[in-house]
């Protein structure tokens, strides 16, 4: 799905790629923050297209394109039971701290929002490593 948002003039750029924040506090009373602020903080996006529409931004204090932007497709381990491709599912950091399990960085990583929607892509067959003895597998979500 194609999601519009503003991108400062040097960062609207066919195939860059950037990670949203969510909006700052200079947003609140800017007109064009309900195109600007629809994405999902935390997740990253990659633009699509450049719009010719340019309007001014108060927190780049310079003038920002209309961009079309998709997801980023990202890999996840999630419940074994829920790795269905085309489902939808909550994914969060799991409590865990066996830094030396090959999953940790996509399971309980800080690079992980606390609880975001995915939807599956694809599921690899086999079962993720767990240290700790949960029934994971790695799917491909955006």
């Amino acid at each position: 799905m194609v999601e519009i948002t503003l991108l400062a003039h040097a960062q609207a750029k066919v195939g860059a790629e950037f990670v949203y924040l969510g909006g700052a506090p200079v947003c609140r009373t800017c007109p064009y923050r309900h195109a600007c602020l629809t994405l999902d903080p935390g997740r990253r996006y990659t633009v699509a297209k450049v719009r010719p529409v340019v309007h001014p931004c108060a927190l780049q204090e310079t003038s920002a394109n209309v961009v079309e932007v998709t997801a980023v497709p990202r890999q996840l381990v999630v419940e074994s039971m829920s790795a269905v491709a085309g489902s939808a599912v909550e994914v969060g950091r799991y409590p865990c701290n066996r830094l030396d399990c090959s999953s940790w960085q996509i399971c309980a990583g800080p690079s992980l929002p606390p609880k975001q929607r995915f939807k599956i892509q694809s599921v690899d067959p086999g079962p993720a490593e767990c240290l700790i003895g949960r029934k994971l597998k790695r799917v491909e979500a955006v």
